[in-house]
């Protein structure tokens, strides 16, 4: 990406920061509600730079990149986001987008805007949240000042949220380890603009087809050759940008499936509209003729323990069925109760439940007792190891940009046959093996480590772990996508038709 130039003018350009960010499961019963967000990032204001400002995360890349520019000032406005979950309520939404809306209010007037949207949320009433977000900040904005902002690659991309901004990037990383410099991206897309130095246009391509989770891992094929063609094509047309959205398939919404968003400069090119027509149907050609190859293997649980054999240890073991980043609960213990059979291993696995939690906390360290916790209410003779605070930080890049992580209060037990369970209240994904040693629990000292997700834990710990195994589990993140009952999604798609 081109540094911004350092033009300083006499009146600096005034940039307003502003997003709801979700993941939504619409295949999960329970709600995400209002307290779910207030218990997440709810940020207004200069709490949004306190956060994020020399982090990893997208509005860090974002903070930075304006920060540096003597023509521009940064007006964080609101910013929230819940751990992914099941569809949010309408009165969340509404009592969200209200609140954003009258924080904007109080910095107008601004001549940009940068926005931070994950691209799958869904509200009830609001299949399309971000859609109608966006497209409620452009009728706010007028049609004249310019929108970027950048998006998760699980996105289901609508044309309603392509028409509302003028640029729209994905991260191009899974798991997601480059947020920061998508932020920067968008960001100087937006500073070029401003400075009437770039006119961008984009253009959304829909494909039929839905590329499976199993298969999103970006530093493997298929999807490492698909990220390298799209680069490449980026690279020969001087596009600005080209993202791949891998989409999110636990979305029962018109948008859900992978998709390209394309963007251009008209001054670099002829008919923009039939250019960006032309690079679509390039990259169409690419991608339609590999389908298979994006549909996935799918290990089930009876296949796994002969892997586990032969693999070098420790082995990263991920329940992508209880995939916590994909909004499952997480508390899922099939793999547990499976591997507690065998005739070895030594597991560490993270639990979400709080009942359990507020019951081993009754106990001393050493203490041993009768335990159920789990989905399926698995009991066993445990002893109690650790009853911590739950809090940690990360500081390197990892999923997500996280740096401060907090799993409420937290126990860790080991079971009779010697393996350790970690109880949370709070539900956390596993995006940094500092989940473990912050509390002084060492990776190599287990033969398998059990991480709800499904590529996103990579980041975190393929540099202990040298074998990964993804194992499709049951529950509502299960990787087979065709299991799921669909009532508005676009036909024909693959792997469906």
């Amino acid at each position: 990406m081109p540094t911004a130039n350092r033009q300083p003018l006499t009146a600096r350009k005034k940039i307003a920061l502003l997003g709801i960010y979700h993941e939504t499961n619409t295949f999960i019963e329970i709600p995400t509600t209002l307290e779910d967000f207030k218990n997440g990032y709810w940020l207004v204001g200069d709490a949004i730079r306190k956060e994020y400002e020399g982090a990893h995360h997208e509005i860090s890349g974002v903070i930075a990149a304006v920060d540096a520019c003597e023509d521009m000032e940064l007006v964080p406005v609101f910013y929230v986001s819940a751990t992914p979950g099941g569809l949010i309520t309408r009165d969340a939404y509404e009592s969200i987008l209200a609140q954003m809306m009258l924080a904007l209010d109080q910095v107008l007037p601004v001549d940009g805007c940068i926005v931070v949207p994950h691209g799958a949320g869904v509200a009830d009433g609001y299949p399309d949240m971000d859609g109608h977000w966006l497209t409620e900040l452009r009728q706010k904005l007028g049609p004249k000042i310019p929108v970027t902002g950048t998006l998760d690659p699980h996105a289901n991309v609508s044309q309603a949220m392509v028409k509302a901004t003028e640029a729209l990037i994905a991260y191009s990383t899974n798991p997601h380890v480059d947020q920061y410099e998508t932020g920067r991206q968008a960001a100087w897309i937006l500073i070029e603009t401003l400075r009437g130095n770039m006119h961008p246009v984009q253009q959304l391509v829909q494909l039929p087809m839905a590329i499976s989770i199993e298969q999103q891992y970006t530093s493997r094929d298929p999807c490492k050759s698909l990220f390298e063609y799209v680069a490449h094509v980026k690279q020969q047309r001087e596009l600005l940008s080209a993202s791949v959205l891998l989409g999110f398939p636990y979305a029962d919404v018109a948008e859900m499936g992978s998709a390209f968003i394309l963007i251009a400069d008209p001054k670099n090119i002829f008919h923009s509209d039939l250019f960006l027509g032309e690079v679509a149907e390039n990259l169409i050609d690419y991608i339609i003729p590999r389908k298979e190859d994006f549909n996935g293997v799918k290990t089930g649980i009876a296949s796994v323990f002969d892997q586990v054999i032969a693999a070098e240890k420790p082995v990263l073991m991920l329940d992508m069925g209880d995939n916590v980043g994909g909004g499952a609960p997480g508390d899922s213990t099939h793999l547990l109760e499976f591997l507690e059979k065998q005739p070895y291993s030594k597991v560490f696995i993270c639990v979400y439940d709080p009942a359990a939690v507020v019951v081993a906390s009754q106990q001393k360290p050493g203490d041993r007792f009768d335990l159920t916790f789990g989905a399926t209410r698995y009991e066993t003779s445990v002893t109690l190891q650790q009853v911590l605070d739950g809090i940690f930080t990360e500081d390197t890049p990892k999923h997500g940009g996280f740096v401060n992580y907090d799993m409420g209060p937290t126990v860790i037990v080991t079971t009779a046959t010697g393996n350790t369970v970690m109880l949370t209240t709070k539900r956390t994904p596993p995006y940094s093996l500092r989940q473990m040693t912050s509390f002084g629990l060492d990776p190599i000292d287990f033969d398998v480590i059990v991480a709800k997700g499904v590529n996103a834990p990579i980041a975190a710990y393929a540099p202990v772990c040298p074998a990964v195994i993804q194992v499709d589990t049951p529950g509502v993140t299960q990787a087979d996508m065709t299991l799921f009952t669909y009532k508005n999604r676009r036909k024909p798609m693959f792997p469906f038709e």
